[in-house]
């Protein structure tokens, strides 16, 4: 065992998430083993609260996800976690969405994810109201090398999670914490500008 949910928590959100990759099981996280085989399973880029131990924990609990959750360290070119224009109905809190950012490199996760992890990841995210689920077509490499022939993402779907523009611009979360971006104005991207195929 390297950590316990409470090294991590899921508030404010986007939640704390650990500098490394591993397994969450159990209201803990292990290390990945070194011959990790994903067979089967579906690549599902975490850029907000998905890569948060605890956030793991309240989807277990909340909406029946199940079994090991294989969780990689990730390097995204040219994309972006930014802030939406809307707020989450059940605490108030801005979400993330994605954004083309032509020239950036930030470093998420990506979650090795079994058919039926989707389909929980797919309630909790309200896939085809607040998100779409889709294929990118650009710029994500997993840290343990292991590539990936594609990877999924959950995309705004509804004006109220595209990109919130603030004089003009997303606002990028490793720039402006949860505290700061619930009182700032903006309007709403007219898109996220990604390279996309809504599956």
């Amino acid at each position: 065992m390297i950590f316990r949910d409470h090294d991590y928590p899921a508030d404010p959100y986007p939640g704390a998430r650990p500098g490394s990759s591993f397994v969450h099981r159990d209201g803990c996280g292990y290390a990945l083993p070194g011959e990790l085989d994903h067979t089967g399973r579906i690549p599902v880029l975490a850029y907000g609260s998905n890569a948060c131990p605890s956030k793991i924990t309240w989807l277990r609990e909340n909406l029946g996800l199940a079994g090991d959750v294989l969780v990689v360290r990730a390097e995204c070119t040219g994309l972006s976690a930014v802030w939406a224009a809307g707020f989450r109905e059940r605490d108030g809190q801005r979400p993330a969405t994605l954004a083309a950012y032509p020239g950036v490199v930030e470093t998420h996760a990506v979650w090795l994810a079994t058919p039926d992890q989707v389909a929980v990841l797919d309630v909790c995210e309200g896939r085809g109201k607040r998100y779409h689920l889709a294929r990118l077509k650009t710029g994500v490499s997993l840290w343990n090398g292991m590539r990936l022939t594609e990877v999924f993402a959950y995309v705004g779907a509804s004006p109220e999670r595209m990109p919130l523009l603030v004089d003009g611009a997303p606002v990028r979360m490793e720039d402006v914490p949860q505290g700061k971006i619930r009182s700032l104005n903006g309007v709403p991207a007219p898109s996220h500008g990604l390279d996309i195929v809504i599956v």
